[in-house]
């Protein structure tokens, strides 16, 4: 019998994780969270989103050093944690699986967010041009970063540590299915992977393997504490988010992808292109089938995620070209059916650019479904 391609519609085994479809809602951050404290409006939006084959959850702090935008949840307090049990219980009631994605932002945060007012951390002390979310009276407002100072090689095991605790916050007490660290966008590991950020000259600079070794060492540290089964990681080897850059991102991302190979993760999640931007960089090439081949070489067997500018062709197209899941983030804000609107045909709700950062029910859990409308 002829081999039948995967459509995205079909189930899916990721790691320990047993998906009803292959769609997977992208993480999203959208400041609702006061406090750093996830609550009742937060669980109605994703329990909303549950027919996703996956929902990973809004970028979460790891710790408070970690935090770049205001009203953006946490997972190193216990009120946090409590808080999220709300959340998945709502979500695995609906039929749904969550992982949380483990975030620390590096230097993309401003001093009024950090403990003490101290200056956000990074691997060299290099100001990121890019702009943070601080919220005045209620309203949005974007500022410049704070510039960072250069984190110490005996500060980094506790930052190590701070994920590990995070994690099995997530898996052990919160209720989530898993996590995903996030390694993309600019943040602090993926700010240790690129030499536009990282001017090191100790054992975590340098040479791809220096500048490599932070990340390992969290997955090394993650994967042992919860399995790698529960463990997903985000990559985004060509975006310019919050000045992101290396000159020569292949041989880097390659050497990642086959390190990541021995750790039995769930899935490896991949940007292509520019994170919320165009799919292809004329100035930043990039091959990721061949990083795709590269982790299949090295004997990886996590599921392959693609996310960035997919409709419903390209995403059907990118499944039968080998890739496992395909993530949608921004057309889940507006669909929060967006698993049966793909599925018959439907047209898609464009959502409220106002309403994404920010703000209470409108534009956050008031969207229509097919049903509803």
């Amino acid at each position: 019998m002829p081999h039948r391609t995967a459509t995205l519609f079909d189930p899916v085994h990721v790691g320990e994780l047993a998906l009803a479809n292959r769609i997977v809602m992208a993480p999203l951050t959208r400041n609702r969270a006061p406090d750093a404290t996830p609550n009742a409006l937060m669980a109605q939006y994703y329990t909303q989103r549950a027919s996703a084959g996956l929902i990973i959850t809004e970028a979460t702090a790891i710790s408070q050093q970690g935090q770049g935008y205001a009203d953006v949840p946490g997972l190193y307090a216990e009120e946090q944690v409590e808080a999220w049990k709300d959340v998945t219980r709502s979500v695995h009631a609906a039929g749904g699986k969550i992982v949380c994605q483990l975030w620390h932002v590096g230097r993309v945060s401003h001093t009024s967010l950090q403990p003490h007012g101290g200056a956000p951390v990074a691997p060299s002390a290099i100001t990121a041009k890019t702009k943070t979310v601080l919220l005045k009276d209620g309203v949005p407002v974007f500022v410049d970063t704070s510039e960072p100072r250069a984190l110490q090689a005996y500060e980094l095991p506790d930052i190590v540590h701070t994920y590990v605790a995070a994690a099995r916050n997530a898996v052990h007490t919160a209720g989530f299915d898993g996590v995903e660290i996030h390694a993309a966008n600019g943040y602090l590991l993926d700010q240790f992977l690129k030499s536009g950020s990282n001017q090191r000259r100790d054992d975590f600079g340098g040479s791809v393997e220096n500048r490599a070794r932070f990340l390992l060492e969290v997955v090394q540290a993650v994967t042992g504490a919860v399995g790698g089964g529960r463990v997903g990681i985000r990559l985004s080897p060509v975006t310019p988010a919050n000045d992101a850059f290396d000159p020569d991102p292949q041989p880097l991302f390659d050497y990642v992808v086959r390190e990541l190979a021995g750790f039995g993760l769930a899935y490896v999640h991949v940007i292509e292109g520019a994170t919320g931007g165009p799919r292809v960089l004329p100035d930043r090439s990039f091959d990721y089938i061949g990083l795709r081949r590269a982790y299949r070489a090295a004997a990886g067997k996590g599921a392959w995620m693609v996310n960035n500018g997919l409709d419903k062709d390209l995403a059907q197209q990118v499944i039968g070209g080998g890739a496992d899941l395909v993530a949608f983030g921004r057309p889940f804000i507006g669909n929060p059916d967006l698993v049966e609107r793909l599925r018959k045909g439907k047209p898609l709700v464009e959502s409220d650019r106002t309403t994404w950062y920010g703000g209470g029910a409108k534009g956050y859990t008031d969207y229509p479904t097919l049903k509803t409308a």
